[in-house]
């Protein structure tokens, strides 16, 4: 009986220690240093890294973990936010239709929608940085051009920005 006990506040504390792994990624976004010829408000995005950057200003960033395209899907180059949209619904470019048989559109709010719960669309494309319906494809190179952030992410950096704010992505 005591060899059951002992299992089982083993087992305890391997769920308590696995949930603090799962809870990791949300608590993943973090003030930090940043040097750059940034303005306050501008948001960078390092591919290399899966990182976003908040520009502060005076020497800091809110960092944020953040899944970009794949080989072959990835962009670099500075653009603006040109639209924000909550619980938006998604109409999928041509080629993911036809490469994944989604339908023309997938309403906001859908379990199926990788929009997640926010999105904010990138001038000049068909790309938008966005929630995800997908967590655990945050910090990977999943996407076909997207920006995908953790739902409680894209919410805090949707309160942050404008329309017209800039965006710069590197490789």
């Amino acid at each position: 009986m005591r060899k059951i006990g002992l299992w089982l506040s083993a087992l305890a504390a391997v769920g308590s220690v696995a949930a603090v792994l799962v809870a990791t990624p949300a608590a993943a976004r973090e003030v930090v240093a940043f040097n750059g010829n940034y303005g306050a408000g501008t948001i960078i995005v390092r591919t290399n890294e899966r990182r976003l950057y908040y520009v502060m200003g005076d020497g800091r960033a809110i960092r944020y973990p953040v899944g970009v395209g794949t080989a072959g899907m990835q962009w670099q180059g500075t653009t603006i936010i040109s639209g924000k949209y909550v619980q938006p619904a998604w109409s999928p470019p041509a080629m993911m239709r036809h490469e994944r048989k989604y339908p023309d559109v997938i309403p906001g709010g859908s379990p199926s929608n990788p929009m997640g719960v926010a999105a904010m669309t990138l001038a000049g494309g068909e790309y938008a940085i966005h929630g995800t319906n997908a967590p655990g494809s945050i910090g990977g190179f999943v996407s076909h051009g997207c920006i995908r952030m953790l739902n409680q992410d894209i919410t805090d950096l949707f309160s942050r920005v404008g329309i017209g704010t800039t965006v710069v992505v590197t490789r």
